[in-house]
């Protein structure tokens, strides 16, 4: 009888750890090429890279970028829409991967292009009109009256890019603490200290870091052991490696995403890291289309180990599997996702020949089913 009880314990363990293996797998897309309805979810298997579509959610303009609320219960997205932009919230139904709108709160900030989400408030970086914008959590995970806008100011050296601020990022750091918001108008990273109960002064300055003049900040990831930070520069196409401790980014190391000898256009779009923290990969569209694979070596410090053509045009965004076994690469303008399976002893990728067809795709975003 003894066994006979037991017997279903391990069952049931079983089927749990199968489970974990599959993912939603969420797209936010630009629905003004014509080619995209919307949000698109899909459940995707870590352990075969096989995908099905789950839902669509449609009548969304220009979901370009997407964060998960807190419990895996909501998301949020901006609405790129020039000086009319917003931001959305949803309810979401993991299991079946339905969203439901529950509200839309104007940023006052035109195209936010990165947003993120906490218990407490929702953060929008907004490109064009070089500010973020704060919003509150209600109790249904619906988006409060705007709480406070901060706008930058200030221009660097390339015309056209930089002739004013820029927000591109926004994003807690590893304490929560502190948020970090890049501008690629200004070349600075501006750190501001978090205060997620503080009405309409939830974020106030504390510090700004000055990159190489034309650079052009836009996305910045830190270590695993959050001592370190790096920043990919889509200007120059370049990565400044910074040391982190309470509030304060040291520059260490700056290196490229390109070969010496490289003279065409950059682009440089994302960058993340593998899950256990070993390798940091960074995308660059323009005329390379590549993702560029560095080695993190002792202190932090970065070593180019290849370079990986991303098979398609303008790799806007990717995204690493929870499992670290793939690596999906969006492509704004040829609309789909590329699947590549990862070494994760060497970093290397290589294609799977796998697809997700889908019209310009330009965030990703893993969340559990469960």
């Amino acid at each position: 009888m003894r066994a006979l009880l037991f017997f279903p314990v391990i069952l049931l363990a079983m089927q749990s750890c199968a489970q974990q293996k599959d993912y939603n797998l969420i797209i936010g897309t630009y629905t003004n090429t014509g080619k995209s309805e919307g949000i698109y979810v899909y459940d995707f298997n870590t352990n075969t890279a096989a995908f099905k579509a789950k839902s669509v959610t449609k009548n969304v303009e220009n979901p370009s970028y997407l964060a998960l609320g807190e419990g895996n219960k909501t998301i949020y997205a901006v609405n790129e829409t020039s000086e009319s932009s917003a931001a959305s919230a949803f309810a979401f139904d993991a299991a079946s991967g339905k969203l439901t709108f529950l509200n839309k709160q104007a940023t006052n900030g035109a195209d936010p292009c990165y947003i993120v989400a906490d218990q407490k408030n929702v953060i929008t970086a907004n490109y064009s009109g070089g500010s973020i914008s704060v919003f509150g959590i209600e109790k249904d995970g619906s988006l409060s009256a705007l709480k406070q806008l901060i706008k930058h100011n200030g221009k660097s050296i390339v015309k056209g890019q930089q002739a004013g601020p820029h927000v591109h990022m926004a994003q807690f750091s590893p304490d929560h603490k502190y948020v970090v918001v890049n501008d690629l108008g200004t070349d600075k990273v501006y750190l501001y200290k978090y205060n997620a109960d503080g009405g309409n002064q939830v974020l106030t300055a504390s510090d700004s870091v000055a990159v190489t003049p034309g650079a052009g900040p836009r996305h910045l990831v830190f270590s695993k052991d959050s001592k370190y930070a790096y920043l990919v520069e889509e200007i120059n196409g370049g990565i400044t490696v910074f040391s982190y401790s309470e509030g304060t980014l040291t520059e260490i190391q700056q290196t490229k995403l390109t070969e010496d000898g490289f003279t065409g256009q950059n682009g440089a779009a994302d960058i993340h890291l593998s899950p256990d923290g070993r390798f940091l990969y960074a995308s660059n569209r323009g005329s390379e289309n590549k993702i560029t694979i560095f080695a993190i070596e002792k202190g932090g410090l970065l070593s180019i180990r290849g370079y990986a053509s991303t098979l398609g045009k303008g790799p806007r965004n990717f995204v690493i599997d929870p499992s670290g076994k793939y690596l999906l690469v969006g492509h704004q303008y040829t609309n789909n996702v590329v699947i590549f399976e990862r070494n994760q002893e060497t970093g290397a990728l290589k294609d799977t020949g796998k697809r997700i067809e889908v019209g310009a795709p330009v965030c990703l975003v893993f969340a559990p089913i469960k």
